[in-house]
Parts: structure tokens; sequence; C-alpha cells
């Protein structure tokens, strides 16, 4: 992991020279569902599956300083969506029941707002990005996917649209999630979740 955390931060210097949560998200699992029933439908009738995907290893948001390892997650045993576990403040998860970065459909990356303390997280600036800004993630080959983010939104925690978050199949889509609003002590979560949608390109 330290190895992964070193190539990280050494892309990133290469880029910049070049060129910028909560589990309280219960994920669309039935598009995880689906993908997983025609994984097991292909190998059935024969077919070979295509070659493993690059792994995406790394998030980076220059325009707030955000340089992350990426570790993937899954749901919890209520069906939220786990958040990192390695180094939780420092580094965001993938979820890995959808699609990976770059694959048609929604991925969802999500981190921690703050830390005990009330102490910025990974995500703490997520609320100050705007429309256009750039995403990048780094893959284990030393590609570069590139998006930019298209809209910002907040919404009560009990109410954010899991199908646009997690089910929107229509184009490459990466989703950024975190908490917000404020904090309730009786159900250890805040009120609100922030999301920020970008798209490919």
């Amino acid at each position: 992991m330290r190895h992964l955390r070193s190539i990280c931060c050494m892309l990133t210097c290469t880029m910049l020279l070049v060129l910028g949560a909560c589990s309280s998200f219960a994920p669309a699992n039935e598009a995880a569902r689906e993908t997983a029933s025609s994984a097991r439908a292909a190998t059935t009738v024969g077919i070979q599956p295509s070659a493993p995907a690059m792994q995406a290893i790394c998030l980076l948001v220059p325009t707030i300083g955000i340089n992350a390892v990426i570790e993937e997650v899954g749901p919890l045993a209520n069906g939220d969506m786990a958040t990192p576990t390695q180094r939780p403040w420092e580094d965001v998860g993938w979820y890995s029941q959808g699609p990976r970065p770059g694959a048609r459909g929604s991925a969802v990356i999500d981190g921690h707002l703050d830390r005990p303390g009330g102490y910025p997280a990974v995500f703490w600036r997520l609320r100050d990005l705007h429309a256009g800004d750039p995403v990048v993630v780094l893959e284990s080959d030393g590609k570069q996917l590139r998006l930019h983010v298209t809209h910002i939104a907040l919404y009560p925690a009990q109410e954010a649209p899991l199908q646009d978050i997690f089910g929107n199949r229509s184009g490459i889509y990466l989703n950024l999630i975190t908490c917000a609003g404020d904090w309730i002590p009786s159900e250890h979560q805040t009120t609100l979740r922030l999301v920020v949608y970008t798209t490919l390109g």
C-alpha cells in the first residue's frame, strides 16, 4: 500500500506539470445484480471472459487538492455503502458492485467529510467544486481517466435519488458522495448528502 501511495504522488506531480462520506447511501443493487447475472450467463454458455479491466488506484481532484488512494468497498450488512477502512480519513472508496470508473454506467466513490473532532477528511472541500472542474482517475497501467463536474446536489439523507447516483447507465459517469448538513447524534449521521456528478470528457 505504501508503494501504491508513492505511485499516486508521482503520477500527480507528472500530471500537474502537464496541466486540479457517509455510509448512509443504499446503492442500487439491482444494477449490480444485473451485471453479475450477465457474467454468470456468459460463463455458462462458454464465452471466454474479457481480459481484466485496469484497476483504478488513485482519485485526483486538482481544484481542491485531492490526491487519494482508491479502496474497493461493498455494501454493509444493512445495505448501505461502506466507507474506506485502510486509511478511512485519507482514502476514498469505490463501490465495487457497480461499474468501475470509465465503464458505462454510474461508478460511485465515497469519502468522509471530516474525522473525529470535526477535523477535515478527504472530501472536506468537495462542496467547493463547480461545473467544469476536472476530476481524474489514475489506473494501474498509468493511464488517466479524465472527467469533469456536471453539477452538484444536496439531498436530505433519506431522499437521495439512488437511481441517478448508482443506476444511470445512459453514459459514462463517476459520482462522488459525502456527508453534509448537521450531525444527528442519535442517528450517527448528518442531515444531508452531497453528490458531485461527473462525466467523461
